[in-house]
């Protein structure tokens, strides 16, 4: 006796084969890779690539980061041959800097018009679109301000007394985009002849010049150096951890800039990298960057930060982004010949 295949079940087992393999066909699909430049705090790079992947499974996103100077440099010394698909948490004055040097494509991100137009370009549509603002803050340790009987400073003209003499590190402006808003900001706020001055009067306290942002807060934090010219989200950071740290808002007005997203004009994966760009405007990527930092695009999405005034946003000194890019070179230039010589070792 014969026995005779079921074609039904049969057709149902091949269908089911032909899914299977499919499915197996597209996991074992190679992921575009997208080269992206940052800046970001590496606490935050994992959150952004993963919600990133996840709503995007085709592509990867391989970071290179450093600070904003170095990446700011490596990006105008690639001019020629560039390797970025994507720059993202970068200073808008750095943006806008490569933006006068053509470098990048005036995109507008799928939900843009949700977001803030004062946290972005604003030509439209827009070559850079911001994610969030930082801003100068003081660390100031008041378990080694104490030792040392050293008042606590209200104002940066405060920490040009002699009273500070090698109490203080802040951030290399060359290689620090937090270093570069102070100074910036400083010539902005008090004119060229004044601004200049007073760094000069700073420089006599200033024990160390760092190539970080977050390291003045730091070793405010561990007690290395009672006061760090720093960022509020090191410093809220810093202040979580446990170290005696009071967060100082001088009253003269912070220094700040931007961190931003752009697309590079000269990407192979245009495609892929605008996805990028679309993915860092939305609410979910802004939800991310709410994490630390008290100001972002998305409105609404802020929450309230331990350490972190309610009028933070009051406190933003007049900020022009593209005359501190226009004039970057010149301002390092001249900096770098005054105060060079306190700088920590590379």
């Amino acid at each position: 006796m014969t026995t005779r295949h079921n074609p039904k079940r049969l057709l149902m087992a091949l269908s089911a084969a032909v899914l299977s393999l499919a499915a197996t066909a597209a996991m074992a699909q190679p992921k575009t890779p997208l080269l992206v430049y940052t800046a970001l705090e590496t606490d935050a790079m994992k959150l952004y690539k993963d919600g990133f992947e996840k709503a995007n499974p085709d592509i990867e996103v391989k970071w290179v980061r450093d600070s904003t100077g170095i990446v700011t440099a490596k990006l105008l010394a690639e001019k020629a041959n560039p390797q970025a698909d994507v720059v993202a948490g970068l200073a808008a004055s750095s943006l806008a800097l490569l933006e006068q040097e053509g470098m990048l494509v005036a995109y507008e991100p799928k939900g843009f018009k949700e977001l803030n137009p004062s946290y972005s370009d604003t030509k439209r549509p827009p070559a850079w679109v911001g994610m969030d603002v930082w801003a100068a803050t003081i660390c100031f340790n008041t378990v080694e301000a104490k030792k040392r009987g050293l008042p606590k400073p209200e104002s940066w003209k405060d920490l040009a007394k002699p009273i500070y003499k090698g109490a203080i590190t802040m951030p290399h402006p060359a290689s620090s985009g937090t270093g570069y808003l102070d100074v910036s900001s400083w010539l902005q706020m008090w004119g060229n002849t004044e601004g200049w001055k007073y760094m000069d009067a700073l420089h006599e306290n200033i024990a160390q010049y760092v190539h970080s942002g977050s390291k003045p807060c730091k070793q405010a934090g561990s007690g290395e150096f009672p006061i760090g010219i720093s960022f509020e989200f090191r410093a809220h950071q810093v202040r979580k951890s446990g170290a005696p740290v009071e967060l100082i808002f001088p009253k003269e007005g912070l220094g700040w800039d931007i961190e931003a997203t752009s697309v590079m004009k000269t990407s192979k994966k245009m495609a892929q990298a605008k996805r990028f760009a679309d993915w860092m405007a939305s609410k979910e990527a802004n939800q991310i960057t709410a994490t630390w930092w008290a100001v972002v695009a998305y409105p609404g999405v802020a929450k309230k930060l331990e350490g972190i005034p309610e009028n933070y946003e009051k406190l933003l000194a007049k900020n022009d982004i593209n005359w501190a890019a226009k004039n970057r070179e010149q301002i390092l230039a001249e900096w770098s010949k005054r105060y060079e010589g306190k700088s920590e070792a590379k």
